[in-house]
């Protein structure tokens, strides 16, 4: 991977984590100032493709800097990514969501 490739899927991840940024601080709004009795709060576990410590630890800040969700452990062997999340309806669109924004971007960051 060339050094302008990298710099460009950086400035995608972050793009990519604006947007989520922005519509996660929307929903957990819209959560807090309605019926929160509707929650289904979840802890999940998030199977990981990422190689590198760095991306995996990118990830969980990702996760983490994200409304509405929180990072909590990362399996010893860098394979599972727990987390906590404060509305997770659909447990599978929520883990898959993950992979689907930050860990597609931070793939393609590893080469």
């Amino acid at each position: 991977m060339t050094l302008l490739n990298s710099i460009y899927q950086s400035i995608l991840l972050g793009f990519v984590f604006i947007n989520e940024l922005v519509r996660s601080s929307i929903a957990v709004a819209r959560q807090v100032l309605g019926n929160s009795s509707d929650l289904k709060p979840a802890i999940l576990a998030v199977p990981l493709d990422l190689r590198s410590s760095a991306g995996v630890t990118t990830l969980a800040n990702c996760v983490s800097l994200t409304p509405g969700t929180t990072s909590l452990h990362v399996s010893e062997d860098l394979n599972t990514l727990y987390v906590h999340v404060l509305d997770a309806p659909d447990p599978k669109a929520v883990v898959e969501s993950i992979k689907d924004t930050f860990e597609t971007r931070l793939k393609e960051i590893e080469g």
